[in-house]
């Protein structure tokens, strides 16, 4: 039996319901509609919201070895270790209420990035697990979209695009026309240039990555401004930022179809290869996720990789509903 079969999630109608939400949550097809549905669906009674509580705690802790699950712990109600689901404590007390405000936590925060975020749902583009999309702005801006990628569109000054990533990864172009970015905490301002932006978890954080390909970028968080020139790349988060020469072949990978990974530990592998097909892989032995791998895999083909990596590790695959494999 699954982990989802544990701890009486088995064959209860509703929390079978409840594993179909979060099922479908993580499909990458799920809209603003659907999150709409599952907030009432939620709001029915204590034990729906409780239901889908349980079942995202569960969906995110099949793996508690993988290093996003161990950054997690402290992160949060629905993100740090707790207690199995028990029907006896939900009907206790004040827990019914805390498990609705769990239910809505994970609606507007979720665990591990999973699904979707209320924000990211209701954005004005956004495209879904292994699905990337081009989009045209007026005054020659062109956006390709990589998978799981999530843009609103801002209020423009006066002959000048705004745009805000809100999760994701994608590549800008503007061929004259004044054009801005906002990402986390600043604005990537153009004229003429071309950029990768890349802000999706990485190791329990959310660090951007700005890649400039072609022409110069101003990176601006207040009256701090950075210049980046052509082939250089610019991370940051909460704690600063990193200028250095970029790997143009390696940051633009995907629009020619491909992964590539240098020196790259599993682990990251993995959480990359989760971006682009259903369900999710979990890494469940602490030392092969440290295991570097080099290579260039196919998008397309995105199960050969696991059969790839199970022969060069010597690893264990085990597939389980939903999409669900576990790494040993």
């Amino acid at each position: 039996m699954s982990a989802m079969d544990n701890d009486d999630m088995g064959f209860d109608p509703l929390k079978r319901e409840a594993v179909g939400w979060v099922r479908h949550l993580t499909s990458g097809q799920a809209t603003a509609a659907d999150a709409e549905a599952l907030r009432r669906w939620c709001g029915q009674s204590a034990e729906h919201a409780a239901a889908f509580a349980a079942a995202s705690r569960l969906w995110r802790d099949l793996a508690p070895a993988g290093r996003n699950l161990r950054a997690a712990a402290t992160a949060g109600p629905l993100t740090s270790a707790s207690r199995p689901f028990n029907r006896r404590a939900l009907l206790g007390g004040g827990l019914a209420a805390a498990a609705s405000a769990a239910a809505v936590y994970a609606l507007a925060r979720p665990p591990l990035d999973l699904w979707p975020s209320w924000s990211e749902l209701a954005a004005d583009y956004r495209t879904g697990i292994g699905e990337q999309r081009n989009v045209a702005l007026p005054g020659d801006v062109s956006i390709r979209m990589n998978v799981q990628t999530s843009i609103a569109l801002q209020p423009a000054d006066p002959g000048a695009a705004r745009i805000e990533l809100l999760s994701g990864e994608a590549e800008f172009a503007t061929s004259g026309r004044s054009f801005g970015v906002r990402v986390a905490d600043r604005w990537i301002f153009a004229d003429q240039a071309q950029f990768d932006v890349r802000y999706v978890p990485a190791g329990g954080e959310r660090p951007v990555c700005v890649t400039c390909l072609k022409g110069e970028l101003q990176v601006e968080r207040g009256a701090q401004t950075i210049t980046m020139k052509e082939s250089q790349q610019l991370r940051y988060d909460a704690r600063g930022e990193t200028l250095a020469a970029a790997d143009i072949e390696a940051a633009s990978a995907w629009q020619r179809g491909v992964l590539l990974f240098r020196f790259t530990p599993l682990s990251d592998v993995v959480d990359e290869i989760n971006r682009y097909r259903p369900g999710r892989i979990f890494i469940v032995n602490a030392e092969i996720a440290r295991l570097p791998v080099s290579g260039r895999f196919r998008i397309d083909r995105m199960d050969e990789i696991l059969t790839q990596l199970q022969q060069a590790f010597n690893a264990r695959v085990r597939s389980l509903p939903g999409g669900i494999v576990l790494l040993s």
